[in-house]
């Protein structure tokens, strides 16, 4: 009997020991940033080895023509000359026609001099809608030339640090250049891989927390969210992966290293 029990005492403390296993910190993404237009490369604002946050400028295109754009819609959107005498000549024509209504009361005036006045303050109000509606087509225009020229900016789209430089000032940028501009990778938040045994499955679910703890020279232990748990397994070699969002705001964690993870 205590023998039955001593050995029942050792499964259970088996079965509450913590799993660890092995694990690998990765990037969570490798980007080739490229340009959306065509352009040559004005400036490169980063070199490799700079840590970027998102929206951060990488490089920029020669944008002569685009900035003139910009400048002449906004000229276009702040002039209010034809407003303005739109609503003066609708403010004439409505006293016109309110004189005119007066004055066919007393019989100063026939009516057809009245329904004239009338048709022309119609005709003043219509001018002024559509003076309204070209000043709102200008603004339209000048997000539309701001946005082409934003074009011309390209911007980091993730946290991250980068790792190659491939184009220079000089050099021509475009969507489906086989060369990218930079190639960044995004550090914040990082992946944690596993291979783990086909009996562990079932054992760790997604959102558990699992605390990882980096090899030597990196060190330092740290908590991680389980993202994604493999549901299905690989048959040769009986293993199934599960992956681990860790956190690194200050980026001081590197990709690449190796790591124990414990649940």
């Amino acid at each position: 009997m205590l023998c039955i029990a001593s050995i029942a005492a050792t499964s259970a403390v088996a079965a509450d020991a913590p799993l660890e296993y092995d694990c690998l910190v990765e990037a969570r993404q490798d980007i080739d940033i490229r340009s959306p237009v065509e352009g040559v490369i004005e400036s490169v604002s980063v070199e490799r080895g700079t840590l970027l946050n998102k929206g951060d400028e990488i490089a920029r295109l020669a944008s002569g023509p685009e900035r003139a754009a910009v400048d002449l819609a906004r000229s276009r959107a702040g002039m209010e000359g034809e407003l303005k005498s739109a609503q003066t000549r609708v403010e004439l024509a409505q006293k016109k026609w309110k004189r005119a209504e007066e004055l066919v009361k007393k019989n100063f005036v026939s009516a057809n001099a009245r329904d004239e006045a009338e048709s022309e303050y119609r005709l003043a109000t219509e001018q002024l809608r559509v003076a309204r509606e070209n000043r709102r087509l200008a603004q339209l225009e000048v997000k539309r030339a701001e946005q082409v020229l934003a074009q011309r900016t390209i911007r980091s789209p993730v946290k991250g640090v980068v790792v190659d430089v491939v184009l220079r000032p000089g050099e021509l940028a475009t969507s489906n250049q086989k060369d990218p501009i930079v190639r960044v990778l995004e550090i914040d938040p990082l992946n944690v891989e596993l291979i783990l045994p086909v009996s562990a499955f079932g054992k760790i679910q997604v959102g558990e927390r699992a605390q990882v703890t980096l090899e030597a020279p990196v060190g330092g232990t740290y908590t991680a969210r389980v993202e994604v748990v493999d549901r299905n397994v690989d048959a040769a070699s009986g293993t199934f992966g599960v992956r681990l969002q860790l956190p690194n705001p200050e980026g001081k964690i590197p990709a690449g290293v190796k790591c124990r993870a414990r649940f």
